[in-house]
């Protein structure tokens, strides 16, 4: 099954804490479990609102699905540069680019918006005794929150709950904490206090379920809950075991006593786990979290879809597995690598298409077989795949065609035989997974460096839109040249002659120039002789400026813009 959950509202899956249709069918025997294609238009709609918000794309970001991450550190700093330095009154203007003095909005600098953690807490009490740059800073940073929600309402017409502190893992967590359509900041401070007292970070870390920490998965938790009912046991808690087992706060495993890195590594060790687990696992149970916030990417590096099987040992079955997961793989292709542009149709109109954005070159089918079951009659854990590649087919970017029909055409042509060299026995093969993906993306015509090739048709419009001369703009450079009576080519042409023919009349003497250095002699000569009143045609109406016949079009369209 996919290994994320879609609904339609906050309340479709309260309850269900993982991907399990099962479950959710024994929760709420009247819901209803589509596989996969409500996953393609969640995807689509998450899409096209990051390219319809341009603000969404300000700066460092990570973009993952129904997510963004969005690190403002360069621009929250400019505009505490500017509230120190200016002091500006209240309300305030927020900057949104440094060479953009216009670009921003008005914001009141004495509240924080939306929530906070802790509660009933007034942010001019707070700076009244001291000048706290972490709470400004963070202030800053939930006005810029409270903009993006309204940008995201009134552009796109959806609401969106935003965390604001310092890190990936703490802003993911107090943005939980008002759901739906609402913010929460995460207040300092955040280490411990000089008397002892916990921090707001501890003090907000320690209420949660182990279980509910990002990058601590299902058996890790479990591995944690039993260790802190062990330790329990061993004390004579009077909690009883079954409600430890339920909930396990990160308060009742961060106060143990001897607790640290080391003995979590012990705890969690094991097979599949990553070196240092223990250190990390230690650092997310206090709040730390020093991952980057990596730069979105504009198209992802591949695509893959698979499902898992309790037994797949038929060609049968593999026949209409492929069908299926070709299926989703290309609306998702369609959803993530396409976008909607606007073309000239033949009565001189317009009409919306789809185009590629990037063309994938490479298709890859992978399986996971089964091992046979042993010498006690039970297998082994299947942990390894088997994959094999080749060329995407081209007829698969047709967007004219039905999805359904490239879909039968790839299976027969291309995944058939891939699963052919995977597996060429008739039968005896039993598979628990089956992935198809496409990779090797490579962007198609376009501006970026990475584009292979340019965009004719774009190129040719963008040169007729900005070779057009405005009549405004011909009026005015006729009326110019008539009354300076100015003719400039003239005059080049007349100041450039003399200077060729001085060259030409010389003594036998004197070697002859070549034509290079003629012409270069040429235009030194021209360059020096001319006076300033001669090669400019006259004197801009809108500004006064002195502007050469062959500016001065694009100098009063300038102005003509600006206006």
């Amino acid at each position: 099954m996919l290994a994320k959950r879609y609904t339609v509202s906050y309340a479709a899956f309260r309850g269900i804490t993982r991907s399990r249709p099962l479950d959710s069918m024994r929760y709420d025997p009247s819901s209803v479990c589509l596989c996969g294609m409500l996953s393609i238009r969640c995807t689509a709609t998450h899409h096209n609102l990051f390219l319809a918000v341009p603000i969404l794309r300000y700066g460092k970001r990570a973009k993952t699905l129904l997510q963004v991450f969005l690190d403002v550190t360069d621009i929250i700093e400019y505009n505490l540069q500017i509230l120190a330095e200016h002091k500006q009154p209240q309300p305030a203007f927020f900057h949104l680019h440094r060479s953009d003095p216009t670009s921003g909005f008005v914001y009141d600098a004495t509240n924080i918006p939306g929530h906070t953690y802790p509660q009933n807490f007034s942010l001019s009490a707070s700076l009244s005794g001291s000048d706290d740059s972490l709470l400004l800073r963070l202030s800053l940073g939930s006005h810029l929150a409270y903009h993006i929600r309204q940008q995201v309402e009134q552009q796109m017409g959806y609401t969106c709950t935003v965390g604001i502190s310092t890190s990936k893992l703490l802003s993911k967590l107090v943005g939980n904490l008002n759901k739906p359509n609402a913010q929460t900041t995460l207040l300092p401070p955040y280490e411990y206090e000089d008397n002892g007292a916990l921090g707001n970070v501890a003090s907000f870390m320690d209420a949660h379920d182990i279980g509910k920490v990002p990058d601590i998965g299902f058996k890790m938790t479990e591995k944690l809950r039993h260790y802190v009912l062990k330790c329990s046991l061993d004390s004579g808690s009077s909690i009883p075991c079954s409600e430890r087992l339920e909930r396990t706060t990160v308060g009742d495993l961060r106060n143990l006593p001897g607790l640290n890195a080391q003995v979590l590594e012990e705890i969690l060790a094991g097979p599949g786990m990553q070196r240092g687990v223990g250190f990390k696992t230690w650092c997310l149970l206090h709040g730390i979290d020093d991952t980057e916030v990596a730069m979105a990417r504009d198209f992802p590096k591949q695509i893959s879809i698979e499902d898992s099987y309790r037994c797949m040992n038929t060609m049968e079955g593999v026949l209409r597995e492929l069908l299926t997961l070709s299926t989703s793989l290309l609306h998702r292709m369609r959803a993530d690598l396409t976008v909607e542009v606007q073309v000239l149709d033949g009565n001189h109109g317009q009409k919306k298409t789809r185009q590629w954005l990037v063309h994938p070159r490479t298709l890859r089918l992978s399986t996971r077989p089964r091992p046979p079951p042993g010498a006690d009659g039970n297998r082994a854990r299947a942990s390894i795949r088997i994959s094999r590649s080749t060329s995407l087919p081209t007829f698969v970017f047709n967007l004219a065609e039905p999805v359904e029909l490239l879909a039968k055409r790839l299976v027969h042509e291309s995944l058939v035989v891939l699963f052919r060299h995977l597996h060429p026995e008739r039968r005896g093969w039993d598979l628990s997974l089956i992935n198809v993906a496409v990779t090797n993306m490579v962007e198609t015509a376009g501006t970026s460096k990475s584009a292979a090739g340019r965009d004719i048709g774009k190129m040719f419009k963008f040169r007729e839109k900005t070779s057009e001369v405005p009549g405004s703009v011909k009026a005015n450079v006729t009326s110019l040249i008539q009354t300076n009576n100015i003719g400039a080519v003239n005059t080049m042409a007349a100041s450039r002659a003399p200077a060729l023919d001085a060259i030409a009349i010389g003594s036998e003497d004197q070697l002859p120039l070549s034509q290079s250095t003629q012409l270069s002699e040429a235009a030194s000569t021209w360059d020096e002789s001319e006076s300033d009143e001669q090669c400019f045609v006259g004197i801009c109406p809108h500004c006064d400026a002195r502007v050469p016949d062959f500016a001065l079009a694009a100098h009063l369209r300038f102005h003509e813009v600006n206006i």
